[in-house]
């Protein structure tokens, strides 16, 4: 696999392409062939992912600016990232990503943003596990009504998260010996409090429960489904009470001031973990139980 900064419009072209294959359904959620040009005309980025002469994903983003307590800083916002379906477990997403972290650092620049969908396990592990982003940032219908296939009907909440390019926490992810991953049974063997607990129905699919209350613990688990998609095609209603309770537990979690640091992914069980943390807690700083 290659991947290359795409500038000529024949190359972007297939960005376009791309898009249509990744998110179909509506032709108004792709971002024209003249806005990624423009874009990279005027310090955008947009990397692309080939597997010999074909395009197999993409990366698109352009600077930015937040601010700060002594005014705007520059930022990279990093707006769409598309792999080909039947190809999103074979790393091109982390690859995509990890070549965006090479060429912003270079540029000077320290932080990147980007947005997703919270419910969907496959996104949390890269952005948060394996890319080491962090997020305490929860946006309400962030775009709107949404008319993709794998929007259309749902609040399209988001998780703004930001990856800082130059820290630790991240060249440890993304350098040639990155960290382990742990497991759910490293946090369960540090007693680890889990803010609710969900029901498994008939139909195997998980319920969150009517009610919650946030443990006065410096570190906390939140699950989610491990297949959203699975349980948006299902019980269409159940993934609309999904999204209402997950809305709720995480704008309350980010207004006590924890941070969204780790995501699990349970093999065995098939279970799904944010991991949130207050101050500089750390997985270390409890007790493992034998």
């Amino acid at each position: 696999m290659e991947i290359r900064i795409l500038e000529t419009p024949a190359e972007i072209a297939k960005v376009e392409e791309l898009q249509r294959l990744v998110w179909p359904g509506s032709e108004t959620e792709v971002v024209p062939l003249h806005l990624l040009i423009t874009a990279v005309h005027n310090g955008g980025l947009v990397l692309g992912a080939f597997d010999g002469g074909r395009m197999v994903g993409f990366v698109f983003g352009f600077p930015g600016l937040y601010e700060v307590p002594d005014g705007p800083r520059i930022k990279h916002c990093s707006h769409m990232l598309g792999v080909l379906p039947g190809l999103r477990d074979a790393g091109i997403g982390f690859a995509l990503k990890r070549a965006q972290w090479q060429i912003v650092r270079k540029q000077g620049i320290d932080r990147i943003t980007w947005t997703y969908d919270p419910l969907q396990s496959r996104n949390a592990h890269l952005n948060i596990a394996r890319l080491g982003a962090v997020c305490n940032t929860y946006l309400r219908e962030v775009y709107g009504e949404m008319r993709d296939e794998l929007n259309v009907g749902l609040a399209s909440d988001r998780f703004q998260v930001d990856w800082w390019v130059n820290t630790q926490r991240v060249e440890r992810r993304l350098g040639r010996r990155p960290r382990g991953e742990l497991g759910i049974a490293n946090y369960d063997g540090a007693l680890i409090p889990r803010i609710y607990s969900v029901t498994v129905g008939a139909d195997s699919l998980l319920r969150p429960p009517e009610h919650f209350s946030i443990p006065d613990e410096a570190m906390l688990l939140a699950e989610i489904p491990a297949d959203f998609m699975q349980v948006r095609q299902d019980d269409f209603p159940l993934a609309v009470a999904w999204r209402a309770f997950t809305r709720q537990v995480f704008e309350e979690c980010f207004a006590l001031g924890y941070l969204v640091t780790d995501f699990l992914y349970d093999r065995v069980s098939r279970r799904s973990f944010y991991v949130l943390t207050h101050g500089q807690a750390t997985l270390g700083d409890f007790t493992v139980q034998k």
